[in-house]
């Protein structure tokens, strides 16, 4: 029954394979970021690969402790983590808690001499670089919430003398999602290199740099490109990542590993042509099965699955869902084959941020998934 997810698990491991494969040449240690997709058949063909789990909350934590990942490679990300969520990731000794402020530090150095324990900590630095990507999924810029501003450190380092139940260990980074211009990460790696100098002129010995995600992936014409160039990724970070001897690189990728093997089927339920004269095409998926379009005016590349094989003619059509919301639309004035009732559509490229986005918004239930 319609709208459901509709998974490519082979595209799925031929994408993780692809991933691995690439960051093995470097010796980098990949994090899958959980906030992508947390359904369980996906988490384990994840974990069981070794991949390691970015987690921005104590439940995602639990979901990929639950789901196979060691917790001697999770990450515990999140600009405001509870301190529920702190005290069970620490009761799972997971691998470091990337701290996002000052008060932060504080928070975690007390829970933590309360358990009798040393939690160990990646600094999040927000290094300052435009990852020319939609401003709601850039993070690394000076006015984002995210992160310890550079201009902060000094007072960051000061702070942690007295909290020794604090072991830093790392550095961490993320500066956006969707970007597909190599030159913002080679920024970045040249700014993370920078910043560990600063740390070690300091005396504080940086064991890892973690230098978040952000890959993008192939929207316009999935098909043609469903697997990202995990090549060219891994390469301008070792072509710019000035490394110190034994430091190691860890990298935190969500969309990119999911985001292609997923579509969502969604019905058409009425076609109409409004007053203005626009075409309609009225679906039974909506925002609530996928939010992107409406939050992000995200664009997902959509065929009709019954027309293929046929000589339908090209219409001029606007696609929406059936919410009660004016901004429920999949695509504005696309063209498109002559569509009618009862037509099976597919979206595209729904397998990042997809479920985990989805909504009961007007009582309706959660999609299933099909793998």
């Amino acid at each position: 029954m319609t709208p459901y997810y509709n998974y490519d698990i082979s595209l799925l491991r031929r994408t993780l394979d692809a991933c691995l494969n690439e960051a093995y040449r470097y010796g980098y240690q990949v994090h899958y970021a959980l906030k992508a997709n947390v359904e369980p058949v996906i988490l384990h063909e994840i974990s069981s690969r070794g991949f390691g789990a970015d987690c921005v909350s104590g439940w995602e934590v639990q979901a990929a402790v639950e789901n196979g990942f060691a917790p001697a490679k999770v990450v515990f990300a999140g600009v405001g983590k509870s301190d529920d969520e702190i005290n069970y990731a620490l009761e799972q000794d997971i691998f470091a808690f990337n701290c996002e402020s000052l008060q932060e530090l504080e928070v975690i150095n007390e829970l933590a001499r309360l358990k009798d324990k040393v939690a160990t900590i990646a600094l999040r630095i927000n290094p300052d670089v435009n990852p020319d990507t939609h401003r709601y999924i850039a993070t690394g810029q000076k006015e984002s919430k995210f992160g310890i501003s550079y201009t902060e450190v000094n007072e960051a380092l000061d702070k942690l003398q007295a909290l020794s139940n604090l072991r830093v260990a790392g550095i961490h980074f993320h500066i956006g999602s969707q970007i597909l211009d190599m030159s913002s990460f080679a920024e970045l790696a040249h700014r993370a290199g920078e910043i560990s100098d600063w740390f070690f002129e300091r005396g504080v010995a940086i064991e890892h740099l973690n230098m978040g995600g952000g890959l993008g992936v192939d929207y316009l014409e999935p098909e043609k490109n469903p697997i990202p160039d995990f090549a060219a990724y891994f390469k301008v970070f070792d072509d710019n990542l000035r490394l110190r001897p034994s430091q190691k690189v860890h990298f935190e990728l969500g969309r990119s590993l999911v985001a292609q093997c997923c579509e969502l089927r969604t019905k058409v339920l009425i076609t109409k042509r409004t007053g203005g004269g626009a075409n309609f095409i009225i679906v039974d998926a909506g925002m609530t099965e996928l939010i992107r379009p409406a939050l992000y005016q995200a664009h997902h590349k959509i065929v009709n699955l019954s027309a293929e094989g046929e000589c339908r003619p090209a219409e001029r059509y606007y696609i929406g869902g059936p919410i009660c919301e004016s901004s429920d639309i999949f695509a504005r004035d696309i063209e498109f084959p002559h569509t009618e009732r009862g037509d099976i559509l597919a979206i595209k490229s729904v397998g990042a941020y997809g479920s985990t986005m989805a909504s009961n918004y007007n009582m309706r239930p959660l999609a299933k998934a099909v793998f």
